[in-house]
């Protein structure tokens, strides 16, 4: 009887343990070595238009910076520093993205505003320390952390925006409910799910075939147990309805990975503070592409109007 109890402990550890590296785990190498985006035989054009803007925005020098996390993990940022005074941008990217890859249309953007651009390398990504992804639940502190970081270089009269895609967006809309300091005047938020848990079980049932409920149990202990943290804890939706900040919130309508809906339950969680807009036949974080004037014009909007204190 003790071998069989020993083999069914050795069994849930080993399952558990491999949902960890699947859905937790980050090796940081693959995120050094750019997700290979450029060596992939893909001959979508947007996937090629996308690699094209990764370049650009690659060429374009930077000064690497760092800061130490609450935790203790030193995290690494690009800093795209513009001129004085000028408004500060702080990007926050997707699940093992990287900045290039994810801010490759948006930066472009953001710089011809004349804003400076400060892309951050989440925790576990590229040269940021650490091993575990939490879907925005430690990620919305770093938030702070670089918030602070931006403050104390360069002025508490600094305005900052925070911006991010997919799991970035989750990681800045959770942060949007944390005690942010009043120079965050804006937060953009594109293509974000409204839970962690919401986003696994999509992918788990959508997208691997996999009952949930059966599953869920060993997702809860392998973030507890390998990840350190509750993955119940975080929730974009949440967050958002008694933030004083304004939100501008884009999503796709043929978001294959992240479903719009999600984007319209986080709005509906405030719509007086959050302004929403759908992008028709825009995939996964891929708004920008399907309509560049359009979403250069929404953002443009939206920045101005909260960077000049003219929100209603």
């Amino acid at each position: 009887m003790i071998y069989l109890l020993l083999i069914l402990i050795a069994a849930v550890f080993g399952v558990t343990y491999f949902i960890y590296r699947i859905g937790f785990y980050t090796p940081v190498r693959a995120q050094l070595e750019g997700l290979s985006h450029e060596n992939r035989p893909d001959p979508d054009p947007t996937h090629l238009h996308v690699i094209e803007m990764m370049k650009q925005l690659d060429a374009i020098p930077f000064e690497r910076v760092y800061v130490i996390s609450y935790d203790g993990l030193k995290l690494s940022g690009r800093l795209y520093y513009q001129k004085e005074g000028a408004p500060f941008l702080i990007g926050f990217h997707g699940f093992r993205g990287t900045p290039s890859w994810d801010f490759s249309g948006g930066s472009r953007m953001y710089l011809q505003l004349g804003y400076n651009i400060l892309l951050i390398e989440e925790r576990g990504h590229c040269e940021s320390e650490g091993h575990t992804i939490t879907y925005g639940i430690r990620e919305r502190k770093d938030c702070l952390t670089w918030i602070r970081w931006v403050t104390d270089t360069y002025g508490s009269e600094t305005r900052i925006l925070i911006a991010g895609i997919s799991m970035g967006a989750a990681t800045v809309l959770m942060a949007s409910g944390l005690d942010l300091p009043a120079n965050v005047k804006g937060v953009i938020a594109d293509c974000p799910y409204t839970t962690p848990l919401d986003i696994i079980r999509k992918v788990t049932e959508t997208d691997m075939k996999i009952p949930y409920r059966i599953v869920r149990p060993f997702i809860l202990l392998a973030a507890r147990l390998f990840g350190g943290f509750d993955v119940r804890e975080g929730d974009a939706a949440e967050a958002v309805k008694h933030t004083p900040v304004p939100i501008l919130l884009i999503h796709g309508e043929a978001d294959g990975f992240v479903p719009c809906e999600m984007g319209r339950k986080i709005a509906a969680s405030n719509p007086g503070m959050i302004e929403f807009h759908t992008f028709p036949g825009a995939d996964h974080g891929m708004s920008y592409i399907a309509d560049p004037a359009r979403y250069e014009q929404i953002v443009a909007d939206f920045t101005c109007r909260v960077l000049n204190g003219t929100e209603d």
